[in-house]
């Protein structure tokens, strides 16, 4: 059975009940792409990593509507496909924000005062981690170590690291990015 015969077979992107992820996200060209990667990577050994990493580089994130596909054309259990994106922390089950921060939770940061620059995140984005700020700008994430260790605390915006941050430094940095945008 073809990955696009398994999106129809699964009604994705009608808004399933039961779904966070609304309908919009997942449009006609996004359905199309997810299902070539899946054809592209299903008859390969260890498929489901590099299948889950390039649906996310296509769409952002691995829909949950394409966890039952994925499993269909792997022959594994949907329990299987969801236990591997929740077990990794760089796997987003839902869009991010137009930046991602993340901030490192690592021991070497934690000393340094990653504690007070996460809580100082949190508020000032006014989210969690693994949450999107209310304008949709930001999207705050915990990562552990970025290998920054001997410039703690740390983190990353879209990927640019960001060393010896401070809540003043953070505040800079955020202000700058609100105003590229």
């Amino acid at each position: 059975m073809s990955a696009q015969s398994l999106l129809r077979q699964n009604d994705l992107g009608k808004g399933n009940k039961g779904t966070s992820i609304p309908s919009s996200a997942l449009n006609a060209a996004a359905l199309a792409s997810i299902a070539h990667i899946i054809e592209q990577h299903q008859d390969e050994q260890g498929a489901l990593l590099p299948m889950l990493h390039a649906i996310q580089e296509k769409v952002g994130f691995v829909p949950a509507e394409v966890v039952p596909t994925i499993a269909n054309a792997l022959n594994i259990s949907r329990a299987e496909v969801h236990g591997v994106i929740t077990y990794y922390h760089f796997f987003r089950q839902h869009p991010a924000g137009k930046q991602v921060v993340q901030i490192c939770r690592a021991e070497a940061c934690q000393a340094m005062g990653g504690e007070a620059l996460a809580e100082h995140a949190k508020a000032a984005l006014g989210c969690n981690f693994h949450e999107t700020s209310a304008d949709g700008q930001f999207t705050l994430e915990p990562v552990y170590c970025l290998g920054q260790c001997g410039c703690a605390p740390s983190m990353t915006i879209n990927n640019d690291v960001y060393a010896r941050m401070s809540v003043e430094k953070f505040n800079r940095l955020i202000a700058a990015k609100r105003g590229a945008a």
